[in-house]
């Protein structure tokens, strides 16, 4: 990871790392050998930060297993150990975000406001970095504005908007987008989808059709589906995720608006109850402010 971005990584979780460190400055303090009023502030902040109740317990029984082992009595001596079970908790195998020589399709998921489009137009920033020729398709065809949105973004990274008129069937879009696709030798194809979660059961059924079509008519692509978070919503987010994650299979999560919660530990929490891990996390407004996840980094920056 490159010094500038981990800079800016440390700086988008000041909010978080100021939350976590009001709670266990003082409780180093007051407790500086282990006993188990230690114990249970550690927990009590681990939960303040949204870490989640099952990785919170986790990291406790791993940490009082090591202390038991390593007769380790002082409660500073468990910071670093902390941070190592931490990462271990949140590194995943990662497959890299481009596939090479086929076309590689992103199904982007999230509820209205997350920062679906944005993001889809910083990952199509990053593809058009390394040289991929990119196209996107506008299958939110319901919210105001939506087809509109993706068009100017597109234009901003270069990328042509495959669209039909608003109120068109999406999966129709997203047909005309893949032979597009084809037609055109493009690399990487994203796909815009509504969030309209009032109307959840006509939308999940939508996003199956989708997914269906996809799959279909391009069965040599690499597909894959993810989930668009904003951290600020906490667990709310999570919430959504089920609802999503039960009507498809997700490959992975994109966090967005880091910078703006002092919640920063809900990526443990994603990590651990949906069991789908984040690959990108967004840190800021502009084009280049979405990097791959990096576990260690962002303990660290979360912990330092």
């Amino acid at each position: 990871m490159r010094k500038g971005w981990f800079g800016k990584l440390k700086g988008s979780l000041k909010k978080s790392r100021e939350r976590l460190s009001s709670h266990l400055s003082p409780l180093l303090a007051h407790f500086p050998v282990l006993d188990e009023g230690f114990w249970e502030g550690l927990e009590e902040a681990l939960i303040e930060a949204d870490v989640g109740i099952q990785v919170t317990q986790e990291l406790l029984d791993k940490l009082r297993e090591e202390a038991r082992a390593q007769k380790i009595r002082e409660s500073a001596q468990l910071l670093p150990r902390l941070k190592e079970k931490l990462v271990d908790i949140l590194t995943t195998e990662k497959q890299p975000l481009f596939s090479e020589g086929k076309l590689g399709i992103f199904l982007m998921l999230g509820v209205n406001g997350t920062g679906k489009t944005t993001t889809i137009a910083k990952i199509a920033h990053r593809a058009k970095i390394e040289g991929k020729n990119v196209l996107l398709a506008a299958a939110d065809t319901y919210r105001a504005a939506a087809i509109e949105q993706l068009e100017i973004w597109g234009k901003r990274v270069g990328a042509a908007t495959i669209k039909h008129r608003r109120g068109s069937d999406p999966a129709a879009v997203v047909y005309d987008a893949i032979h597009a696709a084809q037609a055109r030798d493009v690399d990487v194809l994203l796909i815009d989808t509504a969030g309209r979660l009032h109307t959840y059961i006509h939308l999940m059924e939508e996003l199956q059709k989708i997914k269906r079509v996809v799959m279909r008519e391009a069965p040599e692509a690499e597909i894959k589906t993810l989930l668009v978070i904003d951290a600020t919503t906490g667990q709310n987010g999570l919430s959504q995720a089920r609802l999503f994650g039960k009507a498809l299979e997700v490959d992975g999560v994109v966090l967005t608006k880091l910078d703006g919660t002092a919640k920063g530990g809900i990526i443990a929490a994603i990590e651990d109850e949906l069991k789908i891990p984040v690959i990108l996390i967004g840190v800021g407004e502009k084009l280049d402010d979405l990097q791959e996840f990096d576990a260690r980094a962002f303990v660290e920056a979360l912990l330092s």
